[in-house]
């Protein structure tokens, strides 16, 4: 790991900077951060675990970890823009989340995430999975999805080349 992040708000700036390795999708919520890993050929997301935030040394030191376990070589970090695409306090939130990772040394992507959470909510109702199942898992669930999302777009630029 390297001492400086940099921050991409296209899949074609982060495909520039990063086409090979496994990637983690973080879901940072005020509570909880909600990680999830592909594999290297960034075919398939799926859910890891879930950090309980507290102070933000404690909770980069659980995601270093986590980075060096996986060998994880980039970031996705869900952005949670408003309906209509404008940043919100939660908006600023995260970036400067995303910001304070500098010490990681990886390239981020801020992905949309919108639409994450309730479409993760709605498949595991739809799945009869407990509410009490639900709140334990759907913030991984929620970061797999973002991470998908974006190794989906990332994989249909990466073709188009």
């Amino acid at each position: 790991m390297g001492t400086r992040a940099v921050i991409y708000t296209t899949p074609a700036e982060f495909l520039a900077h990063c086409r090979e390795g496994k990637l983690a999708g973080l879901d940072v919520g005020t509570k909880t951060i909600g990680l999830a890993t592909c594999d290297t050929n960034w075919s398939f997301a799926g859910p890891s675990e879930t950090i309980k935030r507290t102070k933000f040394q404690k909770d980069l030191g659980g995601l270093t970890a986590f980075v060096e376990a996986n060998g994880i070589r980039g970031l996705v970090i869900g952005l949670p823009l408003n309906m209509d695409g404008t940043d919100s306090p939660r908006t600023q939130s995260t970036r400067a989340f995303a910001r304070n990772l500098a010490p990681l040394g990886l390239p981020i992507l801020l992905w949309d995430e919108r639409w994450s959470t309730m479409a993760v909510e709605r498949a595991m109702i739809d799945a009869d999975v407990s509410r009490a199942k639900r709140a334990d898992k759907v913030d991984a669930m929620a970061a797999a999805h973002i991470l998908q999302g974006a190794i989906d777009a990332l994989a249909n630029l990466d073709s188009d080349s």
